[in-house]
């Protein structure tokens, strides 16, 4: 089923938009605010260090924003969009969602911070009027209706003419700040490790200082509302995002040579009491988040309507509401509507650290998304993957493994929350979404990367044939009425070796034989997943069995490592069961490949109980590789409780000799076979080796028996028969002696 794209809104925005979003947000709460308490906590050089941190996340988001923005068309969503378009909506929309609450909680943030500005006025009315007014909650709720009912009326047009303003007084502030002195300053020697006695933790501090380089995201949120997104996103966030870095280390400068730390821990409001006019501070901080709040309250709702038009919350009338739009510039009206009751809720609890904390973790899991999205396009090295602006992998990949190293750095109870969230989410979403994708889309370009350069490399490398381990291949007509020759092939490739399994259509190539045999595969695929299989399926279209086994024998394996085995099956009550066995052996000898016979029966593989394994003075070659099979297929979990015994029948004057060298063999190659389970049977005249099989392992789950090429030239189809009484059985042909180590 194919998903809707998100709905654009009229698009009219160019560049600058982007960057004053960007840099409005950036240059917030935080610095006019909390900056000062990071200085008094952890001193200057430990500020230096949130800085570089932060923007060793925020700077590798904000150029993989920019590859990834050049590369497709970013439609109305932002980064939701691009995570869901990369990942597929399953995972796009569980991180999607995160991403969402943490755009709506920003809101709540920036409000509450902006409240803070308000303390000197509760200060001179407490004095002048006595009216004990100590709540700032009287001023942050109202602001949250007022920026609400704004966004209602009036649109993302009003967020956008604002931020002129807003960046002019931010500036203006900013330079009356750097450009005062304090006495401080002026009797004060520079002292770059001085801070408060027994501070925050580090990383305590970096929680609640990291919001403040979350800004670089917030223009991509207007993704839909732009002529050119694949110009104005790269430009505006990267610039922003710089720019920021370079104000945020010269405003730690500033700080720690202008007041004690003690001051500036204490003292939430210290740039005041720095700049030159100290009110322009609180009107920066004032504008600063309430441009922030407008810039996150016009973002959020996007998100939240993007998501609603991919339809991901499996309720058709919801889905329809959320993604409701109002006005010429189609504005996401019920998503406003959402977003306000969400930030209406965190301005109640008006604690500015604690809500910094939570949308640390949200923005933590975003970002780290979107760094591995770019890392992953450059490893798969897709040719649809042609971005205008190009990061590195390796920025990239430093992004991802910081964002996930901080966020349980700073808090490991709430990175196990966002992170617990995030795998609810996305499991109720595939409950409900199961035709959209998920998890499958985001490894297969760098696996198919990974694999590739993982054959070449076995290719190239020194072959070691003493290590073996079966690389087995099988041909079958009968894939869907017998599965016998699959299980043998499943277990024996579940831990130790690699299965290539082949069904065979009858035929030649033609559209049809092509439709039938990609019909064929998928109904494999599956059937296999029924058994959570490892071997590897396919389907080939031949008008012979032997020249589908000619092709097999030449083609090299998937897994790197060339084909070593070949699996014959046959049923033993079928009429002319082994004639295409008998005639195909020697095209198989001459690849030098080993040989299996699975000979199958009404009895099939039994319990998995006993596996028997028979061995006489002809299977010199066979021997050791029989054993190997036998313990190969013990380590698949259906054979887990199964145990091996080996029976020996050689002349007797020779038997006691066998059965050391047996019991040796055992112990040297650490094979888990007890002395008990080798018994050594002497041949006698009158008694045939068919005979002893046929009356002792009647009740085996499964029999391996040795068996000579030339006995095929001389006897044919009779080395296979006369096992009546066995139920399902292997025959197998070594082409040359393996080791047990």
């Amino acid at each position: 089923m194919k998903t809707s794209a998100p709905v654009s809104s009229k698009a009219n925005f160019g560049t600058l938009p982007v960057f004053m979003t960007t840099i409005s947000t950036i240059l917030g709460a935080v610095l006019f605010l909390r900056f000062g308490y990071a200085v008094g906590h952890v001193g200057l050089l430990g500020t230096l260090g949130i800085i570089v941190i932060g923007h060793l996340v925020t700077l590798p988001t904000a150029m993989a924003v920019a590859e990834i923005a050049t590369n497709q068309k970013v439609e109305g969503g932002g980064v939701y969009y691009i995570i869901s378009r990369s990942f597929g909506i399953n995972i796009g929309a569980a991180i999607g969602v995160t991403l969402y609450l943490s755009q709506a909680i920003s809101v709540s943030f920036y409000i509450i911070a902006c409240a803070e500005a308000f303390q000197p006025l509760f200060d001179w009315l407490n004095t002048e009027y006595n009216l004990d007014i100590y709540d700032k909650r009287f001023v942050s709720i109202p602001l949250t209706l007022i920026i609400c009912i704004l966004m209602l009326t009036k649109g993302a047009d009003i967020g956008i003419k604002a931020l002129y303003g807003v960046v002019t007084i931010l500036f203006v502030s900013l330079a009356m700040f750097f450009g005062g002195t304090t006495d401080y300053q002026t009797s004060h020697s520079t002292d770059f490790l001085a801070r408060i006695p027994n501070g925050d933790d580090f990383f305590y501090v970096f929680a609640i200082i990291f919001p403040a380089f979350t800004g670089m995201a917030a223009g991509v949120g207007l993704s839909g509302d732009l002529r050119d997104p694949k110009r104005s996103i790269p430009a505006g966030t990267i610039l922003a995002t710089l720019a920021g870095m370079l104000i945020y280390t010269a405003a730690a400068f500033k700080l720690n040579i202008a007041a004690s730390p003690a001051d500036l821990a204490e003292n939430q409001l210290i740039m005041a009491n720095i700049a030159t006019w100290g009110p322009i501070i609180l009107i920066g901080l004032i504008s600063a988040t309430l441009s922030s709040a407008l810039g996150s309250i016009m973002v959020a709702p996007r998100t939240l309507q993007a998501l609603a038009s991919d339809k991901v919350f499996g309720i058709p009338s919801l889905n329809n509401w959320l993604a409701k739009e109002a006005g010429t510039n189609r504005e996401p009206i019920n998503g406003v509507l959402v977003t306000a009751a969400l930030a209406l809720a965190f301005v109640v609890i008006g604690n500015v650290d604690f809500v910094a904390e939570v949308i640390s973790m949200f923005f933590m899991v975003t970002y780290g998304a979107i760094c591995l999205i770019s890392f992953l396009h450059h490893f798969a090295a897709d040719p649809s993957y042609r971005p205008a602006f190009k990061s590195k992998w390796y920025f990239s990949l430093i992004g991802a493994i910081m964002c996930f190293y901080l966020m349980f750095s700073m808090n490991a109870p709430y990175a196990f929350g966002s992170l617990s969230i995030m795998i609810v989410i996305y499991f109720i979403i595939t409950r409900v979404n199961e035709d959209k994708q998920g998890m499958a889309k985001i490894f297969q370009g760098a696996i198919f990367q990974l694999a590739r350069t993982l054959q070449v490399f076995l290719q190239k490398a020194e072959k070691d044939d003493e290590d073996w381990r079966p690389s087995v291949i099988c041909i079958s007509k009968n894939a869907f009425k017998r599965t016998g020759d699959f299980d043998l092939l499943r277990w024996m490739s579940h831990r130790y070796g690699f299965g290539t399994y082949i069904y065979l259509i009858d035929g030649y190539l033609s559209r049809e034989t092509n439709k039938q045999a990609k019909h064929d595969l998928y109904e494999l695929i599956k059937m296999a997943g029924g058994v959570k299989s490892n071997v590897y399926l396919d389907t080939m279209v031949s008008p012979s069995y032997t020249t589908a086994i000619a092709q097999s024998l030449q083609l090299p394996s998937i897994s790197g490592k060339d084909g070593n085995m070949f699996l014959f099956e046959f049923s033993k009550t079928a009429e002319d069961r082994t004639k295409h066995i008998i005639d195909n052996i020697p095209l198989v000898r001459s690849a030098d490949f080993d040989i299996c016979v699975l000979g199958t029966s009404e009895k099939g593989f039994g319990y998995h109980q006993e596996i028997h394994i028979w061995i006489t003075q002809n299977d010199y070659e066979n021997a050791n590789l029989m054993i190997l099979m036998g313990f190969i297929i013990m380590g698949h979990p259906d054979w887990q409780k199964a145990q091996i015994k080996i029976f020996a029948i050689y002349p007797e004057d020779n038997l006691d000799e066998q059965k050391q060298k047996l019991l040796q063999l055992t112990r040297e190659g650490r094979l888990p076979i007890s002395a008990n389970n080798i018994e050594a049977i002497p041949k006698t005249e009158d008694r045939s080796k068919k005979e002893i099989i046929n009356d002792i392992s009647t009740n085996a789950d499964m029999t391996i028996i040795g068996f000579r090429s030339e006995a095929v030239k001389q006897l044919g189809e009779k080395t296979f028969d006369g096992y009546d009484e066995v139920g399902n059985i292997v025959f197998v042909n070594a082409r040359n002696e393996k080791e047990i180590k």
